[in-house]
């Protein structure tokens, strides 16, 4: 079996619009996803005489986060924003607290045969740029939880 690499471009990144059967959004106009799987990691030393001087830890809590970053876009005519940074930014809006602060994503390359899903908080970036500069857009997904997969369906 032959092995590839895989483009980062090519990631499928998609939120939920929070109905019961959601409809997900692909968010459009990104440059870069980065996906830190151990973000808020916690772990314990564990070392004690009987180590004999080696260093032991466990893992206590696993945590993982992922960066979006790209341009906001709007439509000309109307000024809607895309729907799915849309979502997003709604979901890190300042009204969306406690439980109201949960959303879900999912994301995945093309030749995966299963989503990736997670229940997550939404922190939005600094937007904007200079005077030779596309507007900026970006949030942060922390997730909240254990991930879950979800066969992908044609």
């Amino acid at each position: 079996m032959a092995k590839r690499k895989i483009n980062a471009r090519d990631i499928i990144f998609e939120v939920s619009d929070g109905a019961v059967s959601p409809a997900w959004l692909p968010v459009k106009g990104l440059t870069g996803v980065n996906v830190n799987p151990g973000e808020n990691e916690e772990s314990v030393e564990t070392t004690d005489f009987d180590s004999q001087g080696a260093y032991e830890q466990e893992i206590l809590q696993r945590g993982a986060s992922l960066e979006l970053e790209g341009f906001l876009l709007k439509d000309d005519t109307t000024g809607a924003q895309d729907p799915g940074q849309a979502r997003v930014e709604e979901m890190g809006g300042e009204d969306a607290l406690g439980a109201d602060s949960l959303g879900q994503v999912r994301f995945r390359h093309p030749m995966d045969d299963e989503w990736k899903v997670w229940t997550c908080t939404f922190s939005l970036a600094e937007q904007g740029g200079g005077n030779n500069d596309k507007s900026s857009w970006g949030a942060t997904v922390t997730r909240s939880g254990r991930s879950s997969t979800v066969a992908v369906t044609p």
